[in-house]
C-alpha cells in the first residue's frame, strides 16, 4: 500500500509540473523534496543517471556541473569522522585538517543505557561531519553480538535487539539533526569477521525478525535513517548487498524505506543482481570506476533493454532524495564545529556513564586519595593510545588521555605514582612482569590496566579473536601482582568479554572500561577515585567459558563448508544463558555502584493512548552517595505455543537519585512487548494468557515481579 501511494504521489507531481519544464524547481529550497527530485530527474541523461550511483574515488561520487549536482562525500564514522584517505587507495591522505573528536567505542555508549546520551553522541559526529564536508556518515553499526569473539564487537551495541534499537535511534536522530545522513550498517546478519566476504548465513524467519532485524527496522521507522549499508556476507545464498528478500521485500517493501542502499566497500558482486535487487549506490569495488557493476556494464544493459529503465530511475530518485534531504543543493546554514569543549565534554560523559564496575569486594573502590600515599599503575594498556586502530572505526584524534595520564592528573602530586609496563605486545619478556611485581610490593594500592588492543585477531575489523584469553601473558601477571599486593584493581580495556577465571576470585575489584575515547583517562580516574559514581551496565553477557556461548556450544562458529547455521535461533546472549540456566561470569545488564538502590511498590496498570500496560515501581537510593540506576524490565510468557526465551528485555529507564532520594519509574509496554514472530502467519503474534513482569538490576538480579494477563490474542502484520 505504501509503495502504491508513493507511486501515485510521484505521478501526480510529474503531471502537475509537466507544463513547467523550463523551471529549475529542483534549485528552489521552498519546493517539496519530491517535486525537486522529479524536476531534476527528468533533466538528467541516462549517462548522468548512471554516473551518480557509483563512486569516483574511495569516498565520493561525481559531480555533474551542468546541473549543479555537487560531488558527494561519504566517511566512516561510528565513533567519529575518519581520517581522510587517498582518492584511489587506503593510505592516509596526509592532510592536517582531518582530525576529529574520538568518542568512546559504541559498545561503551551502549553500556550507558542512555538514548539521550546517544543523541548527544550522534550530534557531535554530525557537527564534525558538517565541518569536515561530509554528507553521509557510515554509522551506527547495529549488528548483534552473537559471539564474544567477533572482531568488531567494540563498534557494535551489544547482544540485545531492544537495547541496540534504542541506542541506535538516539544516535541517528542526533546525527541527522545536523543536516547530514546517517548510514545504519551492516544489513544484515553480519556477525563475524571470519570469511566475511563469502560466508553464507542460514537462519529461520523468526530468528531473523526477532533478533537480527529489529535495530535496522527501528533505525528506518523510528530514527528516519536515510541510508542503509548492505553487508559483505551472503544470506540464504545471495549477497546481502544484492539480496532481493532483505532489500526489496523487507527493507523497501515491508518497512517502506525510501532512502538509498549503499554497498559496503567492495561488497557488490554482480551487475544483474545489483540492478534488480535494490542496490542504489556502489562503493569500493576493486575495479576502475567506470567498470563498476553499476557503471558501464549496467549502462550497457539499460541501453540494450536487458534492465528496465524503471530500475535506474528508482536508484537515482533515492540518491537525489537523500541529497535534497541533506540540503546538498542549498546554501549552507551551518558550517559545523569540531573538537569544541562541548564535544570533549560529551566524550568524557559517555566514558563516565559507560564504564562498568563489575566487582567491588570490601568496598575496594573508590580509592580514597586522602589515605593513599603510593599507587602503582601496571600494564601496557595504561599508556597505549587506541584511537588510530580497529579498522574503519579508526580516528585521527586531536588528543588522547591515557589511563596513566588521567590517574596521574587526578593524583595531583599528592601521592607517589609509579608505573611499570608489566607486559608488551611487541617484545614479550618475563623481566617486565618481574619488575611489575617488585613495584607493587610496597605501595598502598595497585591498578592493573589490562585487556586487548586493535591488533589482528583481537578487537579489529577483518579478523575475529581466536579465543577469550588475555594475550601477552597477562593472566600470570595479574595473578602474581594480586598475590604481591591484595589491594589490586583490574581495569579491562576491551570491546567484549575476556576470560577472567584465572584471577577473578583473588581480585577484589574489576572495572570494564571498553575503549573509552579521547577523555577516557580522565573519566576512568574520576570513577576510580569516586568523583563519578559508576552507573554503566553490561550490554552483553560475559561468559565463564567460550563453550557456554550458544554459537560455540552448538559448534556453529565460524561455519562449516562456507555456511553458518544459526541453530541457536532466538536464544542469543542472555536469552540462551537464562533459558538454559547457565551461570555467566557476569550477566547481561550487570553493573555495580558505589551506592545501593532499593526497589519496591510494583504496580501494573492498563495504559492509555496506545500502550497496553504501564509498569510502575519505586526506586530509592539507600546509600551515602548520589548515583544513577538503570531499571530493567523483562517479560516472561507463562505459556506459549512456541518455544520462547526465559525472559526478554522490553523496557528500561535510567534514573538519577541523590542519597536518600526515592523516585517512581514508569515504563509503558505495547502489544509488541509480548509478541513473537509467527512464521506460519507472517506477522507478530501476542498470545492471550499470563505473563510475568520482571523488574530488576540485571537479567539475573530480578527485584520485583508480578503477573499480568493479556485478555485476547493480538496479531499484527509485518510492516
Amino acid at each position: 500500500m505504501r509503495v502504491i501511494q508513493w507511486v501515485s504521489a510521484i505521478v501526480a507531481i510529474t503531471t502537475t509540473f509537466a507544463a513547467a519544464d523550463d523551471l529549475k524547481l529542483y534549485l528552489d529550497p521552498t519546493q517539496p523534496v519530491e517535486v525537486r527530485v522529479e524536476n531534476l530527474l527528468k533533466r538528467m541523461t541516462l549517462e548522468e543517471k548512471v554516473s551518480i550511483i557509483h563512486a569516483d574515488s574511495k569516498f565520493t561520487t561525481p559531480a555533474i556541473p551542468r546541473l549543479g549536482i555537487p560531488r558527494r562525500w561519504l566517511s566512516d564514522g561510528p565513533n567519529g569522522v575518519r581520517e581522510d584517505v587517498g582518492p584511489d587507495n587506503w593510505k592516509p591522505a596526509g592532510r592536517t585538517d582531518d582530525f576529529s573528536t574520538w568518542l568512546p567505542a559504541p559498545i561503551c555508549l551502549a553500556a550507558s543505557w542512555d538514548p539521550d546520551l546517544a543523541t548527544a553522541y550522534g550530534t557531535v559526529i554530525g557537527q564534525e561531519a558538517v565541518k569536515r564536508g561530509k554528507e553521509i556518515m557510515l554509522g551506527p553499526s547495529v549488528n548483534i553480538q552473537r559471539t564474544p569473539l567477533c572482531g568488531r564487537n567494540f563498534e557494535y551495541l551489544g547482544e540485545d535487539p531492544f537495547l541496540t534499537s534504542r541506542i541506535a535511534v538516539g544516535f541517528i536522530r542526533g546525527e541527522q539533526s545536523q543536516g547530514i545522513s546517517s548510514c545504519v550498517k551492516h544489513f544484515a546478519a553480519n556477525n563475524q569477521e571470519t570469511d566475511r566476504f563469502s560466508v553464507n548465513v542460514e537462519m529461520d524467519d523468526r530468528t531473523l525478525r526477532e533478533i537480527y532485524l529489529p535495530a535496522f527496522k527501528a533505525a528506518v521507522q523510528q530514527g528516519g535513517v536515510l541510508v542503509v549499508m548492505g553487508a559483505y556476507n551472503k544470506f540464504r545464498g545471495q549477497h546481502c548487498t544484492e539480496n532481493d528478500f532483505l532489500i526489496n521485500h523487507i527493507l523497501k517493501g515491508n518497512w517502506g524505506f525510501q532512502g538509498l542502499v549503499v554497498s559496503d566497500w567492495a561488497a557488490a558482486a554482480d551487475t544483474t543482481e545489483a540492478a534488480l535487487n535494490g542496490l542504489d549506490l556502489e562503493m569500493g569495488t576493486d575495479k576502475p570506476y567506470d567498470n563498476y557493476y553499476l557503471a558501464k556494464p549496467y549502462l550497457d544493459g539499460l541501453k540494450s533493454g536487458k534492465y528496465p529503465m524503471a530500475t535506474i530511475d528508482d536508484k537515482v530518485r533515492r540518491n537525489l532524495r537523500v541529497m535534497f534531504l541533506t540540503h546538498a543543493f542549498d546554501p549552507p546554514t551551518d558550517t559545523g564545529s569540531i573538537n569544541t569543549p562541548a564535544h570533549q565534554a560529551t566524550a568524557r560523559r559517555v566514558a563516565e556513564e559507560g564504564i562498568v564496575l563489575l566487582k567491588n569486594d570490601h568496598d575496594t573502590l573508590p580509592l580514597d586519595a586522602g589515605k593513599i600515599g603510593s599507587l602503582a599503575i601496571i600494564g601496557e594498556n595504561a599508556v597505549t593510545e587506541f584511537a588510530h586502530g580497529g579498522g574503519s572505526a579508526a580516528i585521527k584524534s586531536f588528543y588522547e588521555i591515557t589511563p596513566l595520564a588521567g590517574i596521574v592528573r587526578r593524583a595531583g602530586g599528592k601521592m607517589n605514582v609509579v608505573f611499570s609496563m608489566g607486559y608488551s605486545h611487541d617484545h614479550p619478556s618475563p623481566d617486565l612482569a618481574d619488575r611489575a611485581v617488585k613495584a607493587v610490593a610496597q605501595v598502598d594500592a595497585v591498578i592493573i590496566v589490562a585487556g586487548l588492543n586493535h591488533s589482528k585477531y583481537l578487537d579489529t575489523e577483518g579478523s575475529d579473536r581466536k579465543d577469550l584469553s588475555l594475550p601477552y601473558g597477562q593472566d600470570e601477571l595479574i595473578r602474581r601482582v594480586v598475590k604481591a599486593n591484595p589491594k589490586t584493581i583490574v581495569v579491562m580495556i576491551s570491546g567484549a568479554a575476556v576470560d577472567m577465571n584465572a584471577w577473578l576470585d583473588q581480585t577484589p575489584a574489576i572495572v570494564q572500561a571498553w575503549y573509552p575515547g579521547m577523555e577516557g583517562g580522565n573519566a576512568l580516574a574520576a570513577i576510580l577515585f569516586g568523583d563519578v559514581n559508576p552507573s554503566g551496565k553490561l550490554p552483553a553477557t560475559f561468559p565463564k567459558r567460550l563453550a557456554d556461548s550458544p554459537a560455540h556450544a552448538l559448534g556453529n562458529f565460524p561455519g562449516i563448508f562456507g555456511t553458518e547455521h544459526y541453530q541457536e535461533g532466538v536464544l542469543v546472549g542472555y536469552r540462551w544463558f537464562d533459558t538454559k540456566q547457565i551461570e555467566p561470569l557476569f550477566p547481561f545488564g550487570h553493573g555495580l555502584s558505589y551506592t545501593q538502590f532499593a526497589y519496591s511498590n510494583l504496580k501494573l496498570a492498563p495504559a492509555t493512548n496506545g500502550p497496553l500496560l504501564t509498569v510502575q515501581c519505586d526506586i530509592a537510593n539507600t546509600g551515602r552517595r548520589d548515583g544513577a540506576e538503570i531499571v530493567q524490565l523483562y517479560v516472561h510468557p507463562e505459556k506459549s505455543s512456541v518455544a520462547r526465551p526465559d525472559k526478554e528485555l522490553k523496557g528500561f529507564a535510567k534514573v538519577f537519585l541523590k542519597s536518600g532520594q526515592k523516585k517512581t519509574v514508569a515504563i509503558s509496554l505495547r502489544a509488541d512487548a509480548f509478541a513473537f514472530y509467527d512464521m506460519t502467519k507472517g506477522g507478530w503474534l501476542s498470545e492471550a494468557g499470563d505473563y510475568s513482569i520482571l523488574v530488576g538490576a540485571s537479567s539475573r538480579d530480578i527485584r520485583l515481579r508480578d503477573k499480568w494477563t493479556l485478555p485476547q490474542t493480538i496479531f499484527a502484520e509485518e510492516k
